[in-house]
């Protein structure tokens, strides 16, 4: 066999591996959509309630609490997250189980909360807020109380809500809440507490 017919044979055998590489060469995987540009008709931000941190948690808590048989403005609810935010509340359950959350979109969150805040009232307010920012996120630790009503003397519950935000221009909106509640064994530290 001629040095040129090996090299022909070689060629060939180059060429076949290089197109069964480029059939099995992984795809270029398509871009994540962003959550806010691919929901545009997600209710708009009253821009009052988002220009700021501080008045975006504060709308948080202003829109949830009411008495009981006042409808929320879930809409105004809505519109302080983005569309594919989650609501998370810890869940610690008897030993041996695992703590673990509860991951809520916010229709969620809608559909579970509505019935009690509506049947028995519910006020929640933050009373101590701790800040980091850097760039375009944000996260506050919101330490809260929740009462059926305002005018209840003392919580039923105590807490903490971890905000993680995104600047977006002028406004913020919320990603993420991620909360546990005050028990025996785990109250809240001095440095969480309004001064």
């Amino acid at each position: 066999m001629s040095r040129s017919h090996i090299f022909s044979i070689l060629l060939a055998l180059a060429g076949v591996s290089g197109a069964l590489m480029a059939q099995t060469a992984p795809a270029t995987p398509k871009p994540i959509p962003g959550s806010i540009a691919s929901h545009p008709s997600w209710p708009m931000a009253k821009p009052e309630d988002v220009k700021s941190i501080e008045a975006i948690t504060a709308a948080v808590y202003d829109v949830i609490s009411g008495p009981a048989g006042k409808a929320r403005d879930w809409d105004r609810f809505r519109s302080l997250f983005v569309p594919d935010a989650r609501l998370m509340p810890v869940r610690v359950p008897k030993p041996p189980a695992h703590n673990d959350i509860a991951p809520y979109t916010v229709e969620d969150y809608i559909e579970h909360s509505s019935p009690a805040m509506l049947t028995q009232g519910f006020a929640e307010r933050g009373i101590s807020n701790r800040v980091e920012a850097f760039g375009n996120i944000a996260q506050v630790w919101s330490t809260y109380e929740s009462r059926h009503s305002f005018s209840e003397a003392q919580p039923f519950a105590r807490g903490i809500n971890s905000f993680s935000l995104i600047k977006d221009g002028d406004r913020y909106w919320i990603v993420q809440i991620l909360w546990d509640s005050e028990r025996p064994g785990s109250p809240i530290p001095e440095k969480y507490l309004a001064k």
